[in-house]
């Protein structure tokens, strides 16, 4: 059985789509997997024992013109027994009406129906996206409850530290709204740093806010931390995650990495949806947030300009649910 996987472009949501592919190698225990994708979302999922080959979809940097890419990029694929996309994007369906495929499975749209694709069902969004994503690889056959689901799985090895650590990551690629605030980041560090030695995490775009944190603890005294922000590559990111003993973080891809590992995790949500991209199924995990009118609002920036959803979550908040979860 061979089957073609269009991953998600974004961290968290490649992460998210790991049950799905999980429920697929279950039913098809001869399966061989290829995976086209962003550069995070490959270099995070490649290391799966099934995928036998992974692309990284570089089309859109074509100097011929993606339309033109995308269909030099199909015949370079080879051939299928199904074909799924978890992208609801228009190239993505162009690729999958191109490839050699005999299931091709798209959610609904405009253009998977233009270009007839075998399977184009209408998943409800009202439910946590690795819900959605299971359904989806399914052909829309069935919705599958919680239970039915297994929980995040990443094949990158886990680093085995040698004292407990305590990751932190301030970060959050889609936006400042789902950003808490570096000083109390570091507070909470700062309150833990005589149990936890501190990693600081982060992406290229996130080191100035990563130096912040790091300035913070420096002022407390703190001393046994390293600021690992934009010095990791995707693997290594995994890897350092994967081996914390406690993770504090916004809404994010990295968020989801923790929970793949099953590290005991305190998700800070403001503006986005947690019933859709909350941890799932991590036995260790509080998400603190503010249930306030304006939120969740689902915008990059506060149109609002006062980002209560952020500014009404204190440091002793983070540090009594951190408290929680350590005593259990």
């Amino acid at each position: 059985m061979k089957i073609l996987i269009i991953l998600p472009n974004w961290l968290g949501d490649a992460v998210m789509a790991t049950p799905a592919i999980e429920m697929l190698a279950h039913k098809y225990p001869d399966v061989a997997f290829t995976f086209v994708g962003s550069f995070v979302s490959i270099e995070a999922l490649k290391h799966h024992p099934k995928c036998k080959a992974s692309f990284i979809d570089e089309t859109k940097k074509s100097k011929k013109g993606r339309l033109r890419a995308t269909l030099a990029f199909a015949k370079e694929l080879g051939s299928f027994d199904i074909a799924i996309t978890f992208r609801k994007q228009f190239h993505s369906s162009l690729l999958l009406k191109k490839v050699d495929a005999k299931s091709k499975i798209a959610r609904s749209s405009w253009h998977a129906k233009l270009f007839g694709l075998t399977h184009t069902p209408n998943i409800p969004t009202n439910q946590h996206l690795v819900l959605q994503y299971a359904s989806l690889a399914f052909g829309g056959e069935k919705a599958f409850s919680y239970d039915e689901v297994p929980p995040l799985k990443l094949y990158v090895l886990k680093k085995r530290f040698s004292r407990p650590t305590l990751g932190i990551n301030a970060g959050a690629t889609y936006g400042s709204a789902k950003r808490w605030y570096p000083d109390r980041f570091a507070e909470v560090g700062a309150y833990f740093s005589d149990k936890f030695d501190i990693i600081i995490f982060g992406g290229p775009n996130e080191v100035e806010m990563a130096k912040d944190i790091q300035e913070h603890l420096k002022q407390k005294g703190v001393k046994n931390f390293t600021n690992l922000a934009g010095k990791t590559t995707i693997e290594e990111l995994c890897h350092y995650i994967g081996g914390c003993d406690l993770f504090i973080t916004n809404d994010s891809g990295p968020m989801h990495v923790a929970a793949a590992y099953q590290v005991p995790t305190v998700a800070i949500f403001g503006p986005t949806k947690h019933t859709e991209t909350s941890q799932w199924k991590n036995k260790k995990s509080i998400i603190v947030r503010e249930d306030i009118e304006c939120a969740p609002c689902m915008k990059r920036e506060c149109p609002l300009k006062h980002h209560e959803c952020m500014t009404k979550i204190s440091a002793e908040m983070v540090i009594q649910n951190a408290k929680i979860l350590l005593d259990q």
